[in-house]
């Protein structure tokens, strides 16, 4: 596949390419570009010109283009999906979803911008400005990068680019290079729908053209989702021109499950959590913390229930449990159950590496609250960390101990309990009755401390893709 730059299909202009592969298979499935330093160029000054002429577009039509966009992917829900599923190792099921995703999203954002409302102020408490009216407007940024991971490409395309383009910016996609071949299908429909080339395009490449892209002045906002450490690196690319930044990051998420819960009902959500997307997703519960009098019972069901998964090819609709993205990712999650395994836990289930990719489920028993993986060590594989508590305070305080703070999850059969917990939590979403897996399109989702800096969601993204101006009119009722 081609990268598309102002409405063109092309290769890079020095003839690099990127090849994408199967990790379920290892089948090479096929390449798309390595942008050079003069694509990138090209990139930002078509989206420049696109940045004027998209906004001038009518809200309603751009509504419009936008919801017929959104029916359209799902006519091609068939395509899309499979193409994600073989891109990533994410079984049919999920990917499916994703692709779901995308319509309601952009449907969602394109009802909501059409009922944003603006504000009239009243003035007049210093003389003389009586007869004065100011109102406000809410105006495009202008040109947003946005830079989509590897693990939910199609839901987080549609998170960035739906806000982005309903609010009248022009929009640069900075794909995965593991898997870019779904976004660029995305922006295909999107151009074929009605969205000028320039006001949508899409770049891939190597590190050093996102840089590039990242610190260009001519760029007024990037929305990221990636991991922390990199967060911070392209926070310092773009703080030179002062771009905003809007970052959605890593996470080790906690859920606390206590004594009077219903134990059966806490390792459904337990499994559910962990097991999406094969563990490689951002708000996953990552620490599993629960109350001493109930771990060995909890334990033990756990891992009946995980015996139950059935791992293989993600194209079969019967198979619960896909592959990792890459034979490196796999290997980043081994070594990290060996270091926690080395630091003192125990291994009652060891799921081990076949084909390069696949990992079925570990459990990690006396995982104590010093170790790594229970403070700021992100597992991105099926790995359930228990860590034991005795009282309330100790359970918020082993919660709270990491420097992430994205989502968490709280059961117990006290309502009143939950809500205590639930408010001392340092995370931007906690769930009650559950685990802290938990996003609808509408929600302001995002994390504390150094989990993110931003709010992604159809009640508050449409805020940061504008900026609000101030209009008055001086003397307008004298």
């Amino acid at each position: 596949m081609k990268m598309i730059i102002g409405g063109e299909k092309v290769d890079a202009s020095d003839g690099k390419i990127i090849e994408v592969y199967d990790p379920a298979t290892k089948e090479l499935l096929g390449s798309v570009p390595s942008a050079s330093m003069d694509d990138v160029q090209k990139v930002l000054e078509n989206a420049r010109e696109g940045a004027k002429i998209w906004s001038q577009v009518h809200l309603h039509e751009r509504a419009r283009i936008l919801t017929r966009f959104a029916h359209v992917a799902q006519e091609h829900k068939t395509e899309i999906a499979r193409m994600l599923s073989r891109q990533m190792g994410k079984i049919i099921g999920e990917a499916e979803w994703e692709v779901d995703s995308v319509t309601n999203l952009f449907k969602g954002y394109s009802e909501k911008a059409l009922h944003m409302l603006a504000h009239s102020m009243p003035i007049g408490a210093e003389g003389g400005t009586e007869s004065d009216i100011m109102f406000t407007k809410r105006e495009p940024l202008g040109v947003v990068l946005c830079i989509v991971p590897f693990n939910f490409p199609c839901d987080l395309f549609a998170h960035k680019v739906a806000p982005a383009l309903i609010a009248g910016n022009a929009v640069i996609v900075r794909p995965s290079r593991q898997n870019p071949m779904d976004c660029i299908r995305l922006v295909e429909l999107l151009i074929e729908c009605g969205v000028p080339g320039k006001a949508i395009q899409i770049v891939t490449g190597d590190r050093e053209t996102g840089t590039a892209l990242i610190s260009s002045p001519m760029i007024d906002a990037v929305s990221f989702t990636g991991s922390t450490a990199v967060g911070i690196k392209l926070s310092q690319a773009a703080a030179a021109n002062l771009t905003r930044v809007f970052l959605e990051l890593g996470g080790n998420d906690p859920f606390i499950v206590f004594e009077d819960a219903d134990i059966d009902r806490a390792v459904e959500e337990s499994v559910a959590s962990r097991i999406l997307n094969v563990g490689q997703t951002c708000c996953a519960t990552k620490r599993f913390i629960v109350q001493n009098s109930v771990k060995e019972e909890y334990t033990e069901k756990l891992i009946a229930a995980l015996g139950k998964l059935k791992m293989g090819d993600p194209l079969d609709p019967e198979i619960t449990l896909g592959c990792l993205i890459s034979e490196k990712a796999a290997a980043q999650v081994v070594e990290d159950i060996d270091k926690t395994i080395a630091q003192g836990a125990k291994c009652p289930l060891r799921g081990e590496i076949t084909d390069g990719t696949y990992m079925g489920p570990t459990v990690l028993t006396d995982v104590t609250s010093e170790m790594d993986i229970a403070v700021d060590m992100e597992v991105f594989g099926p790995v359930f960390p228990i860590i034991g508590f005795d009282t309330l305070e100790e359970a918020v305080e082993i919660a709270n101990k990491s420097m992430y703070g994205l989502s968490g999850g709280v059961m117990s059969g006290d309502v009143r309990k939950e809500m205590k917990v639930a408010s001392q939590m340092q995370c931007g979403g906690v769930v009650t009755n559950g685990s802290g897996l938990y996003r609808t399109p509408t929600m302001p989702f995002g994390g504390f401390k150094m989990s993110g800096a931003a709010r992604e969601g159809i009640s508050a993204t449409l805020e940061e893709m504008t900026q609000s101006k101030a209009y008055v009119i001086k003397g307008a009722l004298a």
